[in-house]
């Protein structure tokens, strides 16, 4: 597959040409302090499904986000040269993904996530030469899937979810996996800006199970209260 991507991302990356931080979250990123960190948001092309991104969902037992989907990815190492180097070293111990099989397109603007004090800084990526893709520590990652972007905008598979500390913001939920908080915000985001989003009703909120940890308030989060996201 060439590494130059498809005329289907060029709508997004040109809206990216402009974003802010503001578009993804309403928490300001904090000019000092919090941890380094990326994910990895790589998109790719199957024949007959279309475009994917590739989530993991995080192994049940772990302290934290226990189960929850999310992109590739984690804190950054000293040794990594940039954002970009973190969330390909992260994928690749994750979920052995080869970091030659991707073209990295754009840094996204850092975002905090205020509960861990994170500094995450998105980075979109084309998956140029697609390869199998598997759980490396099955005691972190539960399982790998390509969710194709035409079930994530479906109106069907999309919801608001409700945190029991009252915090609510976006979701999907696209072949078992139900994908909210830090990633569905970000996910959001991005397909409004590529213009694959459709309407959807977003007065259909689910509960999410208590957990016994506060959520992270962060990209796509909305006020605590009932009212429909504007």
């Amino acid at each position: 597959m060439t590494r130059q991507p498809p005329a289907w991302l060029d709508p997004l990356l040109g809206r990216l040409g402009t974003a802010r931080a503001e578009d993804f979250t309403r928490l300001t990123t904090p000019e000092r302090g919090g941890r380094e960190s990326a994910v990895l948001v790589l998109l790719g092309e199957q024949p007959g499904a279309g475009a994917d991104v590739l989530l993991l969902q995080r192994a049940a037992t772990l302290r934290n986000h226990a189960g929850q989907p999310a992109f590739p990815g984690g804190a950054a190492d000293p040794e990594d040269a940039d954002a970009s180097a973190t969330a390909l070293r992260e994928a690749n111990e994750e979920v052995g993904l080869d970091p030659a099989s991707v073209t990295v397109l754009a840094e996204l603007p850092k975002l905090w996530i205020p509960v861990s004090d994170f500094v995450v800084t998105p980075v979109l990526a084309w998956w140029h030469a697609p390869h199998p893709v598997r759980p490396c520590e099955p005691a972190e990652v539960a399982h790998v899937a390509r969710l194709p972007v035409s079930e994530l905008v479906d109106p069907e598979n999309r919801m608001r979810v409700r945190h029991p500390s009252g915090w609510i913001g976006p979701a999907f939920s696209v072949r078992g996996m139900l994908v909210w908080g830090f990633t569905a915000g970000v996910l959001n985001t991005l397909l409004e800006m590529g213009g694959w989003a459709r309407p959807w009703p977003r007065s259909r909120v689910v509960e999410l199970p208590p957990t016994g940890a506060a959520p992270a308030p962060s990209a796509g989060t909305d006020a605590v209260d009932e009212s429909p996201v504007r």
